[in-house]
């Protein structure tokens, strides 16, 4: 298989994650509503995150504790890194700033006029959990993710630290 195919197909498999994804939340929201499909999906992120640290450190050879360094390498590895885009603000070895400039899910709701779906609360969790699998030293700010307004430029923005 070329690498643009292996590519597409990588693709296809990330959106097909997202589309279950999407569709197990909204299974949960219209039977349960919106606050118990946020909090189940907390709680599924909160097992999910470390699962995809793991693996993702294992197939790029990062060592755990490798501080903001390892994260930067596996942010990209994430399964949604081959839809949205990202990008690395700034960083050093204590500190990082990261954008999610484009997101499938938000894109697709903007474009629909409409509201952004509300997932800060179960993103701090995710790149809680993510981070500090990574190094439990690293420390996970939300400097903005909706239901924040969006800017324009980026859907949301992350803080990672290092104390």
């Amino acid at each position: 298989m070329n690498d643009e195919r292996l590519k597409n197909k990588l693709a296809d498999f990330a959106k097909l994650w997202l589309a279950h994804d999407g569709l197990w939340f909204q299974a949960v929201e219209n039977k349960y509503g919106i606050e118990v499909a946020i909090e189940l999906d907390g709680v599924a992120w909160s097992k999910f995150s470390p699962i995809e640290a793991k693996r993702i450190m294992n197939r790029c050879g990062l060592k755990p504790g490798g501080g903001i360094d390892s994260l930067l390498k596996a942010l990209p590895e994430r399964l949604y890194g081959l839809l949205n885009k990202q990008e690395v603000l700034e960083a050093d070895d204590k500190h990082a700033v990261f954008v999610m400039k484009t997101c499938r899910v938000q894109d697709a709701r903007h474009k629909k006029n409409l509201k952004p779906f509300p997932c800060k609360e179960v993103g701090i969790i995710e790149y809680s959990e993510f981070a500090k699998t990574i190094d439990p030293r690293i420390q996970t700010k939300c400097l903005h993710c909706p239901p924040d307004k969006y800017n324009g430029q980026f859907w949301c923005k992350w803080e990672f630290s290092i104390a």
